[in-house]
């Protein structure tokens, strides 16, 4: 009889600001890790931004070179805009930073407040904050780092709360 974790998928959404930078960073790493542990089919994953600065815009181009430089294709993916309707589409839904959590508390239905947390709960010591690294020049190298950090520690914990280890 197959255990009874296995049988729902489970949907994750990383969200920071403009869905540009962090967010479709955690979305590659996090759908690579996927692969990795043969999870693809098994967890729904997206990325949205809190505002609606860049829709429909790709990553940033220095997101981009990071995430190649590390082996993930970050091209294929478009920002849209978080809405109220992801807190019932995603069992998860990661903010990069407090900024944006308390963005996403306000647009949260009532009920689904544990749905809600930050990507470095899963990355203890790493502090709360993944940092916006769009107005600099050299952070998206230590966000990708922060990132994929965050994102193992997730993945670990789906796997011991959803999938039978």
């Amino acid at each position: 009889m197959a255990n009874a974790k296995n049988t729902t998928d489970v949907g994750v959404i990383f969200v920071c600001l403009g869905n540009i930078c962090r967010s479709p960073t955690a979305l590659g790493i996090f759908r690579g890790l996927g692969a990795r542990d043969n999870l693809s089919d098994r967890i729904i994953t997206d990325s949205a931004g809190t505002s609606s600065f860049h829709l429909g815009d790709p990553p940033d181009p220095r997101s981009i070179a990071t995430a190649r430089e590390r082996g993930i294709d970050l091209t294929s993916f478009r920002s849209r805009q978080a809405k109220a309707a992801d807190f019932q589409r995603f069992r998860y839904v990661v903010a990069m930073d407090r900024q944006n959590h308390r963005d996403l508390a306000r647009l949260c239905p009532a009920g689904a407040e544990s749905r809600l947390g930050l990507l470095l709960d899963y990355a203890p010591g790493l502090g709360q904050d993944v940092p916006d690294p769009y107005l600099g020049a050299d952070g998206f190298y230590r966000v990708y780092d922060l990132i994929e950090a965050g994102c193992e520690g997730l993945l670990a914990h789906i796997r011991r709360t959803h999938f039978t280890v």
